[in-house]
């Protein structure tokens, strides 16, 4: 992990934060036996693992790792896997500590160290497997953090960097959830910091971002935007959409969007 990319999360693992951050769900193993539908656990720490669904499509295909918002599992995307897999891109979800069929309970400080594990974890994978494409990172909503510390920590790793109804600045995400930032001794610059860790990235990234986004403005996702160093770079809005309903109003110029990117970086 980068020294320079490593932050203080703990001010945000109290409890009466948490409870805003995280709204974990636990399911049951899958009882489904699928040739192209693998669910797995990656240890994450001692006697911890998270639970990942790998959708596979082709090994010699892009695979992205895929950060979900904070009130998911990797269930909910069984049905949206699919139309990845038909893009020819593997798609790889993973969830966070007490979601699915994980083990412990979420916090800031966990979700940030167990991405750099998982990215262990999934080049790992990759390689004992056979599966020789381009690898993008991806976040959705709260998952952007993950992508985003990622792509920071290891820019000359991912081929590519996708950001769905992500956030630029923790501070006002935190007051909109109700949580006074100040009041618990979170400082911006030792937090998240999603739109300075994205000035370290500087290979084809998307931006995809409702219009009437609610929780996190459309601003911030062009902040996202603005702030990217990257020749190859999409804004995408969904227009008329919320926060919530981004596949309902445009999953097609979601999965264009998607497509071209992992086309792009697969041609290279």
């Amino acid at each position: 992990m980068n020294d320079k990319i490593r932050a203080d999360y703990f001010a945000l693992d109290r409890p009466d934060v948490s409870m805003f951050l995280f709204h974990p769900r636990k399911s049951s193993p899958s009882a489904e036996n699928r040739d192209n539908f693998q669910e797995i656990r990656i240890p994450v720490a001692e006697d911890i693992a998270v639970g990942a669904r790998f959708h596979l499509a082709d090994a010699g295909g892009a695979t992205l790792l895929f950060f979900h918002g904070n009130g998911e599992i990797v269930a909910d995307y069984d049905d949206i896997a699919p139309l990845f897999n038909r893009l020819g891109i593997n798609f790889l979800v993973v969830d966070y500590r007490g979601y699915g069929i994980s083990d412990g309970a979420p916090t800031a400080s966990s979700m940030m160290a167990d991405c750099h594990r998982i990215f262990d974890f999934t080049e790992n994978w990759k390689r004992e497997k056979g599966f020789s494409g381009p690898l993008i990172v991806m976040g959705r909503s709260l998952g952007s953090a993950s992508a985003l510390e990622l792509a920071a920590s290891y820019p000359d790793r991912f081929d590519g960097l996708i950001i769905e109804s992500g956030f630029a600045w923790a501070g006002p995400l935190l007051r909109r959830l109700g949580v006074d930032p100040e009041g618990i001794g979170c400082d911006e610059s030792a937090g998240f910091a999603n739109v300075d860790k994205i000035e370290r990235f500087d290979k084809p990234t998307v931006i995809i971002h409702a219009e009437f986004d609610h929780i996190i403005p459309f601003s911030d996702g062009e902040a996202l935007y603005d702030a990217s160093p990257a020749v190859d770079k999409t804004l995408v809005t969904i227009y008329g959409a919320n926060h919530n309903d981004i596949f309902l109003r445009g999953l097609d110029r979601y999965l264009e969007a998607v497509g071209n990117l992992a086309r792009t970086i697969s041609n290279r």
